[in-house]
């Protein structure tokens, strides 16, 4: 059976588009071009040498194995050439996927990421024989989506969008619309999604090859190491007869129920998890199998703290939001966390402690949520103290917390619950570890 002729562009080469997206849409057989677009020059060089074709190292529960994704088409955005090449791609493209570090990304540079995706609508608009398309938002924030389709909309319009003057001063939308584009056009819908996932790019050579990873191509200095899980949720397509081409993913009307729980259960157990293991000294998240004490922690701040209050939020919407649907995601999710064969170092699970005890982020979000559940989040505060502690600040607690949390007190004395809680577990930190 011929290979129906779409298209799939992904944007940002590192593990979640190599390794899930590419990956995926290689494995479907039902796109005729592969694209990405990248602006490290190594990795393009690389990818261009091997002649589009680069390797994955899967983590399963038994070993690693390795696949090869071919006939990869990748370009530079920056070089004009390239660029020119990336916008006819992007015009034919029926799937799209940013997948970069933050959604800071979609505007930065020339030309930007939503300028290209707009310059693409513009052609869509003009030419319906151009197929209808649908763009995943695969950076880990829950209004992904939205962010980008407004940037896209902007670059489109010149002006901003009807969604971000609707938004709260937060810029979150207020009861926002299905994601599908006004760009003069009902054929593009922007996709939130869920990801629980873990992968890397390992560049330690000691770690390729102590743990025989197949580098991404011959001669390169990086892998791409993920699990095979591939369970990705994703905002339910409305456009009129689309026809997905990545058919593992899973739609879901609501994405609230599953994006809180990936922040507020999968990440912030995974971060406490992280900094309490750091204090121990492990090194790998591997390592906390063995620490019994501070699995059965994790185990309960998932389901006692985190559960507990999504349960309470979220009743009757979807399976998950049961005592018996939480703790088996729960459970699932935390053997994931510490397969062997994924050599997830803790280094990386603790990146960035200034962000991960922030209002709005994984440790404090969810011990607000506990709070409004009445549910006292006395293990998540230790994950949070943990973190803090890894500042190495030398000024008091308190003033490091209002650093991090300038404008925020809601409800009133909410935050000084918090420092609270922090503190008490501070000290509790502090008495086991001497």
């Amino acid at each position: 059976m011929p290979v129906p002729p779409r298209t799939f562009v992904g944007f940002g080469f590192g593990a979640i588009q190599g390794g899930l997206f590419l990956y995926e849409a290689h494995r479907s057989g039902n796109f005729a071009r592969l694209v990405v677009a990248e602006v490290v020059p190594e990795v393009v060089e690389a990818i261009r040498r091997s002649g589009g074709r680069y390797r994955v190292n899967v983590a399963t529960r038994t070993g690693i194995e390795v696949h090869e994704v071919s006939k990869v088409e990748i370009y530079n955005p920056l070089v004009p050439g390239d660029a020119a090449k990336l916008a006819t791609a992007l015009a034919e493209a029926s799937e799209i996927c940013t997948a970069l570090p933050s959604v800071d990304f979609f505007t930065r540079g020339e030309p930007s990421i939503a300028s290209l995706i707009a310059d693409a609508m513009r052609r869509k608009a003009a030419d319906t024989s151009l197929p209808g398309c649908i763009v995943y938002a695969a950076e880990n924030h829950n209004h992904a989506a939205e962010i980008l389709q407004d940037a896209c909309s902007e670059k489109f319009h010149g002006r901003c969008s009807r969604r971000r003057e609707e938004a709260d001063p937060a810029g979150i939308p207020n009861n926002p619309p299905p994601h599908v584009g006004d760009y003069g056009t009902s054929r593009i819908q922007f996709l939130n999604t869920v990801i629980g996932k873990m992968s890397g790019v390992v560049t330690d050579p000691a770690q390729i090859k102590s743990d025989r990873l197949a580098c991404l191509t011959e001669g390169s200095s990086r892998a791409l190491l993920v699990e095979e899980f591939n369970r990705i949720l994703i905002t339910q397509i409305r456009l009129p007869g689309f026809d997905l081409g990545i058919k593992v993913f899973i739609e879901k009307p609501d994405l609230l129920p599953f994006e809180e729980a990936k922040l507020y259960g999968h990440n912030a157990t995974h971060a406490l998890l992280g900094f309490l293991a750091q204090l121990k000294g492990h090194h790998f998240m591997s390592d906390v199998r063995k620490d019994r004490a501070l699995m059965a922690l994790g185990r309960e701040a998932f389901l006692e703290e985190s559960g507990a209050a999504l349960i309470a939020k979220h009743k009757g919407l979807d399976p998950l939001s049961t005592p018996a649907g939480y703790q088996a995601y729960a459970d699932d999710l935390l053997e994931h966390m510490i397969n062997p064969f994924l050599r997830d170092l803790i280094e990386r699970v603790v990146r960035d402690p200034r962000r991960k005890p922030a209002w709005e982020d994984r440790l404090i979000g969810t011990m607000r949520l506990a709070l409004d559940a009445g549910v006292q989040p006395w293990r998540f505060a230790l994950g949070a103290a943990a973190a803090l502690a890894s500042l190495a600040s030398p000024k008091p607690l308190a003033e490091t917390l209002n650093e991090l949390w300038p404008a925020a007190d809601q409800p009133p004395g909410r935050k000084a619950q918090l420092i609270s809680l922090i503190t008490e577990a501070q000290s509790k930190l502090k008495t086991e570890n001497n």
